[in-house]
């Protein structure tokens, strides 16, 4: 049961990340609310990698083949993924397109049970389906008829890019064979690695201006990317321990988070839609820890 206070600590992370990520939005191209993200987080990372070393040390990893390939892969997706998601921070219908997003957890459950050996129990996708619906019910759906199908299509996009991320991440973990946290740990490193180098090498040269702008907001990058990679240091860990549909369905309790953010820092108010759908979700996340 180690994986449900990882997975906790995750989506409080990822909603402040998102909070953030969706003010720097107004002032930075798509690329640069993308890089902001990864770009200091390897760094941080790697001090949690060797931190652990230090107290404990174990047997460096052998890189097979596919493992490199999972790396790169989920690299690859996540990157896409906060892209399409940042398109949606300028959307009209922003709170539908992330409706979308958030069927993350049901691509999760069907590819995992598809393609990755990861089946689920009658309770799991019962708790999966339920936390869908409260996605879908916060989301509006009367605003469905005013949304356009690029803001449907992207949010979806975006579902499925972070669905495959999480899957190739778990199977990343598994791939490595390390004891308990350090494969999770050499995931997280390599994957964010990845997504500075090569992704900051692509800013850099094909929007310098952008560069630019980030190097303006030092203090703002560097609080996305520490929030981005105590995030995904939580969902990387989680995701070792148990299978990606369960760890998404139960992070869906960042919807919390975000709702305390938006009332407590945002000065939002909340509607009757919204608590119900937070009971929707609370009650899915009990289904699936019980599964």
């Amino acid at each position: 049961m180690l994986w449900i206070p990882f997975t906790l600590f995750a989506a409080f992370m990822q909603a402040w990340r998102n909070a953030f990520q969706n003010q720097l939005s107004r002032e930075v191209s798509t690329a640069g609310v993308t890089l902001a993200r990864f770009l200091y987080a390897a760094p941080v990372a790697g001090c949690y990698l060797l931190a652990l070393y230090a107290y404990e040390p174990v047997a460096l990893p052998v890189f097979s083949g596919s493992f490199t390939l999972y790396i790169l892969s989920a690299a690859l997706a996540q990157v896409i993924a906060t892209a399409l998601m940042v398109v949606l921070f300028r959307k009209r219908n922003y709170a539908v397109g992330v409706g979308m997003v958030k069927s993350e957890a049901v691509l999760a459950a069907i590819l995992g049970a598809l393609f990755f050996s990861a089946p689920l129990t009658g309770l799991a996708w019962f708790g999966v389906l339920v936390g869908a619906l409260a996605f879908w019910l916060m989301t509006n759906p009367k605003k469905l008829r005013g949304m356009s199908w690029d803001t449907l299509m992207v949010g979806l996009g975006s579902g499925l890019a972070f669905a495959l991320t999480t899957l190739w991440v778990r199977e990343a973990s598994l791939e490595l064979g390390l004891p308990f946290p350090y494969s999770a740990a050499w995931v997280l490193f390599l994957v964010l690695l990845c997504q500075g180098v090569l992704f900051g090498a692509w800013v850099l040269l094909r929007e310098p201006h952008t560069w630019q702008a980030l190097q303006l907001r030092k203090g703002r990058v560097l609080t996305i990317s520490v929030f981005s990679c105590l995030g995904s240091l939580g969902w990387f860990t989680a995701m070792s321990l148990e299978t990606a549909a369960l760890v998404k369905t139960l992070g869906q309790v960042e919807v919390l988070f975000t709702l305390m953010i938006s009332a407590g820092w945002l000065k939002e108010r909340l509607t009757i839609r919204d608590l119900l759908g937070l009971v929707l979700i609370v009650a899915g996340a009990i289904c699936v820890v019980l599964a």
